[in-house]
């Protein structure tokens, strides 16, 4: 694989072809980011944006899924961001959730009642929460921590409206 930092922003937000799920299976396998086939299979389908490496290679994915946090009682998009090891460290990583953010944002915006207010995200990496020590940085605003002890931070979408207060969904994933 080329350890080239720089790669291609691929949108692919509800158009995950087989092939390109497949390729993001061979992404996480590789890594062992996820566990079990049957994760990784309803993770890709999940993808907003794929990084190519020069030689075409996936090299990195932002996925998201619809969540209501208990306590907004409102639908936000829980993305994750993942990188190959060797794609780290490069200040990819602003730039491409940027990319993912704008893509959710087009796709909410075009929907005659929107589905969301932004995107929420838990900082798993210690290194990278480590380094978000304002409030308000890199378009994203604290607002707490999950039960796990991560950086909760939500990236609004511009102009969104509150919508009427929802239910708490149960989730099987850990409760944020």
């Amino acid at each position: 694989m080329n350890t080239d930092a720089s790669f291609e922003i691929v949108p692919v937000w509800n158009n995950v072809t087989p092939e390109r799920s497949a390729e993001l299976i061979d992404l996480w396998a590789r890594s062992g980011a996820i566990a079990g086939p049957v994760n990784a299979i309803v993770r890709a389908r999940e993808a907003v944006c794929m990084a190519r490496a020069a030689d075409g290679t996936v090299c990195g994915v932002g996925t998201a899924t619809i969540r209501i946090l208990p306590r907004l009682r409102q639908p936000m998009y829980f993305y994750r961001q993942f990188f190959a090891p060797e794609f780290r460290g490069h200040r990819q990583t602003v730039p491409f959730f940027l990319r993912a953010r704008q893509v959710l944002q087009d796709h909410n915006a075009a929907l005659a009642v929107p589905e969301s207010l932004g995107l929420l995200m838990e900082l798993e990496n210690p290194q990278l929460a480590s380094r978000y020590t304002l409030a308000v940085e890199a378009g994203t605003v604290f607002i707490g921590y999950s039960p796990r002890g991560m950086q909760l931070r939500v990236a609004y979408f511009d102009d969104a409206r509150l919508l009427p207060p929802a239910a708490p969904r149960a989730h099987a994933a850990a409760p944020l």
